[in-house]
């Protein structure tokens, strides 16, 4: 297995401490705390840990502070109920003795019942598009080295974005984005563990859509966006390992915060999950001379 996902793999697995608790630890992937993604594979981990033979189909977070890179994260679990058909349970996530996340989760016993679902969006397929960091050399040059080591890290996920967006030159587009994402290696049959990696890359691009229409340059360090919320809804069980195609729109941005939706379609179209996020978006003055702790700079 591809050394990079073997690592996100075993980064979602976390360390039991206690019957409910636990443990953490974190990757820098080149943003300015602790990616979302992360916090919310890993606190789904840990819901998973304390339920039995039911399968979580919904989740709801809130990210509260900025998360500590350095150090280590801990998870309490509540196991706020067991019914005859579904489980609840409530993570929090904390570092440095505050919560930086809660998150909860609900679990069904699986059962048959009524089914329908919206169509995929009319788009190419994945084979001919380019990874969305394949980033000329040109481009690296003029980026500052943060951008840089971000653009050219290695990932856990390929990414094949349909709509090819500008690193440098401001374009005003709609608000919609489709994106294909897949695990870059073969992953174990474990449909708990593709949940976890679900969660994970459902983070990515998202909120990106809501500044589209506002001709900012990705590169232009102007913007400051943070995720605020995160809904997702597993209809169907899918693997991470297979082309999904992430179908995002966003209907709104207002009062310094972008709401996106996002829709993960199979290849033969069809939808498995559904998501959900407002983050923070604030379009700040890039004067070195200002101080970082600008009160337009806190979430």
């Amino acid at each position: 297995m591809h050394s990079v996902l073997e690592d996100l793999i075993a980064l979602l697995q976390l360390e039991r401490i206690e019957d409910n608790i636990f443990r953490g630890d974190s990757r820098d992937i080149g943003s300015a705390q602790v990616f979302g993604g992360q916090v919310l594979g890993q606190a789904l981990s840990a819901a998973q840990h304390t339920v039995e033979d039911r399968v979580a189909h919904s989740l709801h977070a809130y990210f509260l502070r900025r998360g500590d890179m350095t150090r280590p994260i801990i998870y309490e679990v509540d196991r706020a109920r067991d019914g005859g058909s579904f489980s609840t349970r409530r993570v929090v996530a904390i570092q440095h003795g505050r919560p930086i996340f809660n998150l909860a989760a609900s679990f069904q016993q699986p059962e048959e019942g009524l089914e329908h679902h919206a169509e995929m969006p009319d788009v190419p397929g994945p084979d001919g598009l380019k990874d969305l960091f394949d980033v000329p050399a040109e481009v690296l040059e003029n980026v500052p080295m943060k951008m840089r080591r971000f653009l050219t890290a290695q990932r856990p996920f390929e990414f094949r974005p349909v709509e090819r967006i500008s690193f440098t030159e401001p374009v005003n587009l709609p608000p919609v984005k489709h994106c294909w994402i897949r695990a870059v290696d073969a992953l174990p049959d474990d449909p708990a563990l593709h949940q976890n990696l679900l969660a994970y890359v459902s983070d990515y691009e998202l909120l990106g859509a809501s500044v589209l229409p506002h001709g900012l340059k990705f590169v232009s360090g102007r913007v400051i966006m943070a995720s605020l919320d995160h809904g997702l809804w597993f209809h169907r069980s899918c693997r991470a390992d297979r082309w999904l195609l992430y179908a995002i729109e966003s209907p709104n941005a207002a009062g310094a915060r972008g709401f996106a939706r996002g829709q993960l379609f199979t290849e033969d179209g069809m939808l498995v999950a559904s998501t959900a996020q407002e983050g923070l978006i604030r379009v700040v003055d890039t004067d070195a001379s200002k101080p970082r702790s600008d009160p337009r700079l806190q979430v």
